[in-house]
């Protein structure tokens, strides 16, 4: 799927070799996620693993800054109510 052998392969997952940032790249993407989260040795919070979610605060970038804010805002509410559903136990 990334145009390598599987001997190359088995050489990165063992260390002894390095892939490229081309190569990175088409690992990131046959696996749906960043470069970042291939080279980082911290875990980073699902949701900026998720190629979708990241695509949304992305699109954030292109927003005039008050709608970001009332994006945000929004949000923000959703994620304190589902919170207290989660705290209360009241199904949906």
């Amino acid at each position: 799927m990334i145009g390598t052998s599987g001997t190359i392969i088995g050489r990165y997952e063992r260390g002894e070799m390095t892939p490229s940032i081309e190569v990175a790249k088409k690992l990131a993407d046959v696996f749906g996620v960043t470069v970042d989260t291939l080279v980082s040795d911290e875990m980073l919070p699902e949701a900026l693993r998720d190629r979708e979610m990241l695509e949304r605060w992305k699109a954030l970038e292109d927003i005039p800054e008050q709608d970001r804010k009332h994006i945000l805002y929004l949000l923000d509410g959703l994620i304190r109510d589902a919170k207290a559903r989660k705290t209360y136990g009241s199904g949906a």
